[in-house]
């Protein structure tokens, strides 16, 4: 493994970041709930303004960040995250709450595609997969410690995980803007434009280079589908827990045995990776594809399963195969999607991925949501699991273009 020292700083970005998201979002949920006072429509809305942001400012800040600078855009993403937990946690009505949803949100796309086209450059685009793969275990060991830390900072004050987090995100920024490197960067070249015109000619190059590459055009139907699928599964499956699953007879707050569930998923999803991870290295793309094959067939059906549980055990084995499956399924699409994207438009390329991705959210969020209204929370949730079907079909395709010979122009 490579020990540069951009590849330790990446490991210590994805670690506390990872640590610091989720020491927001152990108790966000409840102390709106609790605190705010919120009911189910709010709720909503504010899930709403937060994709929406995303929606809108992806490109925009990933264009920015092939014109000026990656770092510099991972700094100010950190930054107006922090700011965003900071005013959430500070007051506690839906005005505020909703519009740090806006601000988190756009700082989210600063940071959405930079970071990765920041240690893909650094790194030279080798050797990703084990990059990517080492991040999501760190970042996995960090989220575990938070929710420890959280709930127990948590019953003290139930906003105090959200003003720490808050002011730690700005903290890791300015850590990051002393020590994160930035040596191969090269801003993309827009000759004598002004900046309106350097932002559209950078986003025209993105799209002409995802056109040149079948791959890149089919990964963007993948990420498409993934935003569309996970949207539903996210919001409700605590409330399938709660609702429809038998709990065990030991008296603790259902809260307890989903907080369980989170944790033991986390612990075993980072031995599952160091496993996926070692066994990535012996292999190439062609691997590669029937690996996320099978990791996706087998998302679907733990879906699927999960959502018809009624029993405690069935309900949390299903669910920690999808959690799992999923851990390890991100760092191996994120690796292969970036070993194709042409290194000057990298960031903005990214964020035209993430945008689809949020794109499908906002799409899914209020379809699922009514379909569990007019039936059933499972029905839901199996409709979600359905979704990754054209994933499955998708992949399959590119393993079959894989296995065609080149073509020659001579002749036989």
């Amino acid at each position: 493994m490579t020990s540069k020292p951009a590849y330790k700083i990446y490991l210590i970005y994805a670690g506390v970041s990872a640590f610091l998201f989720e020491m927001v979002f152990t108790v966000n949920e409840l102390y709106r709930i609790e605190i705010a006072g919120f009911n189910a429509m709010q709720l909503v809305l504010v899930g709403t303004a937060l994709e929406l942001s995303t929606f809108l400012f992806e490109i925009p800040t990933g264009v920015l960040a092939d014109l000026k600078s990656r770092k510099l855009s991972v700094v100010i993403g950190l930054c107006l995250i922090g700011l965003g937990f900071f005013l959430e946690g500070l007051f506690p009505n839906f005005l505020f709450i909703f519009l740090s949803q806006v601000v988190w949100g756009i700082g989210y796309t600063f940071i959405s595609g930079a970071d990765e086209a920041w240690i893909t450059d650094e790194l030279g685009g080798r050797g990703l997969e084990k990059v990517f793969l080492r991040g999501a275990q760190v970042g996995q060991v960090g989220a575990l410690l938070a929710i420890i830390i959280s709930t127990l900072i948590g019953t003290i004050m139930i906003n105090l995980p959200l003003l720490i987090g808050g002011a730690l995100f700005i903290v890791l920024g300015l850590f990051l803007l002393r020590f994160m490197p930035e040596t191969a960067f090269t801003p993309a070249i827009t000759q004598n434009r002004g900046p309106a015109n350097q932002m559209v000619h950078i986003f025209t190059q993105g799209l002409k280079s995802i056109k040149k590459k079948h791959f890149l055009i089919v990964m963007m139907a993948v990420t498409f589908f993934y935003g569309l699928y996970s949207e539903g599964l996210d919001r409700l499956w605590i409330a399938h827990i709660i609702d429809n699953v038998k709990l065990p007879a030991i008296v603790v707050p259902p809260i307890v045995w989903v907080g369980l569930i989170n944790g033991t998923a986390m612990v075993t999803s980072i031995a599952a990776v160091e496993y996926i991870k070692r066994r990535l290295a012996r292999t190439g793309k062609l691997q590669k594809v029937w690996l996320l094959t099978a990791i996706n067939s087998g998302m679907l059906l733990a879906i699927v399963s999960f959502a018809v549980a009624r029993n405690f055990s069935l309900a949390a084995s299903t669910y920690l195969t999808y959690y799992i499956l999923r851990t390890t399924n991100g760092p191996i699409y994120r690796a292969w999607l970036n070993e194709s994207i042409e290194p000057g438009v990298r960031a903005t390329v990214l964020s035209t991925y993430g945008q689809l991705n949020s794109l499908g959210q906002i799409i899914s969020g209020p379809l699922i949501g009514f379909i569990a209204l007019k039936t059933s929370i499972s029905i839901s949730l199996v409709v979600s699991g359905l979704i990754l079907t054209p994933v499955v079909i998708l992949y399959l395709h590119l393993h079959r273009r894989a296995c065609k010979p080149p073509t020659s122009s001579m002749s036989p």
